[in-house]
């Protein structure tokens, strides 16, 4: 089973993740942000990734440590899940359109962290949710996931089309890049025999 779950208690926050990387896109979000878990619940979906959060933070500041903190305990849990890699395709991109918004999305599930982002804003807010939570959201999960992942919005104007377009760009490229290619299935994705080490 490609599993994996975490706990991550601070002074700021209590978060805890679990992921099933085989499941069906299954999701139980509660962080207590709407805009977060309604991205949350579509990553789920569109990856076929079962996901459980359940994060209390300190709201009464800003959204920024839940958002931050539920990004990293993600990542975590994804790449305790991927466990050897033995098997995955390690690639994928994928280009997803949200009504007037395109989001291209490349991954490297490469033990080699690394996130560029190029997704522009109109406003500072989608609701009560700073847009710029988005790009920190990104940056948690890639850090701690250990994947390079390359994510640009090539144009749009709706502020949570786009932020849309990320998740599910995300969303599809994970699907892919964690899939057991068959006829590799033994093997580790890399002349040098291992990832990430």
């Amino acid at each position: 089973m490609r599993t994996g779950s975490v706990k991550r208690k601070t002074k700021e926050t209590d978060v805890e993740v679990a992921v099933d990387l085989d499941g069906a896109g299954r999701s139980q979000v509660a962080t207590g942000i709407g805009f977060l878990d309604h991205m949350l619940d579509l990553l789920a979906r569109h990856s076929r990734i079962d996901i459980t959060v359940k994060a209390a933070g300190d709201l009464h500041i800003d959204q920024h440590h839940t958002t931050e903190d539920v990004g990293i305990a993600l990542g975590q849990a994804v790449k305790q899940a991927l466990g050897d890699m033995k098997g995955i395709a390690r690639y994928a991109d994928v280009h997803v359109p949200m009504d007037e918004a395109l989001t291209r999305v490349a991954i490297d599930i490469s033990g080699r962290p690394f996130l560029v982002f190029k997704a522009e804003f109109v406003r500072d807010k989608v609701g009560i949710f700073d847009t710029e939570l988005v790009q920190e959201w990104f940056q948690a999960f890639a850090m701690n996931s250990g994947v390079t992942l390359h994510l640009e919005t090539l144009y749009g104007t709706n502020d949570h089309h786009i932020a849309e377009s990320c998740f599910k760009g995300l969303a599809r490229a994970l699907r892919a890049a964690v899939a057991i290619d068959p006829r590799a299935k033994d093997e580790v994705p890399s002349t040098k025999g291992s990832l990430g080490g």
